[in-house]
């Protein structure tokens, strides 16, 4: 099958790769809702998550600018403070945004 990647094909490309993209996110917690996940299971998939974070997170400490570095200071404050993440995010946003903008 050949498609042409400009005008239309393009767009039919971008659908059919957002509807696969779709079915597999739904159809994967339609069947793990039918799965027991056990308590090692559950620890494993927690301990990820957090490693996952601090993979992306340490390289931008490492070698981001003072902006990052602000910001990922100010998240981290606002959390231990508040313990709430919608505001810790916000206050790295705003952090990041206010060092760049001076």
């Amino acid at each position: 099958m050949n498609l042409d990647a400009t005008g239309a094909g393009a767009l039919i490309v971008v659908l059919v790769i957002a509807l696969v993209t779709l079915a597999t996110r739904w159809g994967g917690v339609f069947i793990m809702t039918f799965v027991p996940i056990g308590d090692r299971a559950r620890q494993f998939i927690t301990a990820m998550s957090g490693s996952v974070l601090v993979a992306i997170v340490a390289p931008m400490a490492w070698q981001g600018d003072s902006g990052a570095r602000l910001a990922l200071l100010a998240t981290a404050v606002t959390m231990l403070v508040l313990k709430k993440p919608l505001p810790a995010i916000a206050a790295g946003i705003l952090a990041a945004a206010l060092v760049r903008q001076l």
